[in-house]
C-alpha cells in the first residue's frame, strides 16, 4: 500500500474537511475573536486528523505487507488465512471473515470433486478386475479350440489385457503409496516374468531376445517394474524398423551409489529433436503420427510418473534409424519413503 494510494481514497474525506475549515472561519469572522484562535483552531483540527490518518496508514500498511510477504512464502497459498493474525481495524477483520468464508467453500468444493475422483477411480478398478474374467474364460475356450481363427482372437485379447492393465496403473498412478511394497528383488526373474507375459508378441513378430548380466538385486516392488518394463518392450515392437529383424538387449551394471537396468533395441529411434518431449502426456510425435501405430503418447508418460512416484530414474537416449536405449536407475543400499 502506497501513501498515494492511501491518500487518493481519503481524498473525499480530506476535501470535506478542508470545506468544514473554511466554513468555520466564516462564522469566525462574524464574532470579535482574536487572531490566534482563528488560526489555532483549524490547525489543531487538521493536525489531529493527519495524525489520526498516519497511524491508520501505518497500521494498515504493516498488515497488508505481513500478508503480501506471507503469501509469497507459501507454496499453498489457501492456507493464508490460517497463518495471517486477526488484525485491529475493522476492514481488516471483515477481509480475515471475508478469506475465511472463501476458504471454507474452497475446501468443500474441493473435496466434492475429491469424493467424485475417488469414486469413479474405485469404479474404474471395479471394472478392470470384473472384466479380466471373461477375457480369462475367452482365452480358456480359445486354448479348447485352436486354430488359425482363435489364434487371431488370443492376439487381439492381449492387446486389450495390455490395455487394461495400463489403464488400472494409470488409475492408480497418483496413490502409488497404497499399493506399493518395496523389498529386495532380483532383475533377473523381473525380466523373466516380462519375457513370459510378452511371449506370444515377441514370438509372433520373431523378435531376437538378448539377456545377460541380469543377477542384480534391487529395492523395489517387482509389479511397478514389471509394467513399466511391459511398456518399454511393447513400444519396441510397436516402432520397429521395417524390413529389419528386431532385436532387444537387456541387462544390468551396478555401481557405487546405484544399480542401472538397460533395455537396448534396434528400431527405428526417435527424432533428436523430440527425445525430450517422449514423457510427455499425449506425445505421439513423428512416429506415432505418420506411421499410423495408434499411438495414445500414455505409455511412456505413465512410466515416468511411475519411476518418480517409487523412486527411481528414467533416461532414454535414441538416434533415429538406429534405435533406442532406455535406462532405469535404482538407488542402491537404501529403502525408498514414499
Amino acid at each position: 500500500m502506497s501513501i498515494k494510494d492511501f491518500l487518493k481514497d481519503k481524498l473525499l474525506t480530506i476535501n470535506l474537511l478542508i470545506f468544514a475549515m473554511i466554513t468555520i472561519e466564516i462564522f469566525l469572522a462574524i464574532y470579535p475573536i482574536g487572531a490566534f484562535v482563528k488560526i489555532y483552531i483549524p490547525i489543531v483540527i487538521l493536525g489531529v486528523y493527519f495524525v489520526s490518518i498516519t497511524i491508520e496508514y501505518i497500521t494498515k500498511r504493516k498488515f497488508y505487507q505481513k500478508i503480501f510477504d506471507t503469501l509469497n512464502e507459501l507454496e499453498e497459498k489457501y492456507l493464508l488465512t490460517e497463518l495471517i493474525k486477526t488484525p485491529t481495524f475493522t476492514e481488516g477483520e471483515i477481509l480475515k471473515q471475508i478469506l475465511e468464508q472463501t476458504d471454507k467453500s474452497m475446501l468443500e468444493k474441493v473435496n466434492q470433486y475429491k469424493y467424485l475422483t475417488e469414486d469413479y477411480k474405485e469404479y474404474v478398478e471395479l471394472w478392470i478386475h470384473e472384466i479380466k474374467l471373461p477375457i480369462a474364460t475367452s482365452k480358456l475356450v480359445i486354448e479348447n479350440n485352436k486354430n488359425m481363427t482363435t489364434k487371431s482372437i488370443e492376439e487381439e485379447l492381449e492387446k486389450v489385457e495390455n490395455y487394461i492393465e495400463q489403464a488400472l496403473f494409470y488409475a492408480r498412478s497418483n496413490t502409488v503409496e497404497k499399493d506399493y511394497y518395496i523389498k529386495k528383488s532380483l532383475l533377473k526373474d523381473i525380466v523373466n516374468e516380462c519375457m513370459k507375459r510378452n511371449k506370444n508378441i515377441l514370438i509372433q513378430e520373431k523378435v531376437g531376445i538378448n539377456l545377460h548380466d541380469l543377477e542384480v538385486v534391487v529395492n523395489t516392488d517387482s509389479k511397478w517394474i514389471i509394467f513399466i518394463l511391459n511398456q518399454l518392450i511393447q513400444n519396441s515392437v510397436k516402432y520397429r524398423k521395417q524390413g529389419k529383424d528386431l532385436e532387444i538387449e537387456i541387462y544390468a551394471k551396478t555401481g557405487k551409489e546405484n544399480s542401472i537396468l538397460y533395455l537396448k533395441d534396434n528400431g527405428m529411434g526417435i527424432k533428436k529433436g523430440e527425445i525430450t518431449r517422449v514423457f510427455e502426456k499425449g506425445f505421439t510425435g513423428t512416429n506415432g503420427r505418420l506411421l499410423n501405430k495408434k499411438s495414445t503418447g500414455i505409455g511412456l508418460y505413465l512410466c515416468k510418473k511411475l519411476c518418480n512416484k517409487i523412486g527411481i530414474a528414467i533416461e532414454l537416449n535414441s538416434v533415429q534409424d538406429e534405435g533406442t536405449e532406455v535406462r532405469l536407475v535404482f538407488p542402491q543400499n537404501s529403502y525408498l519413503l514414499i
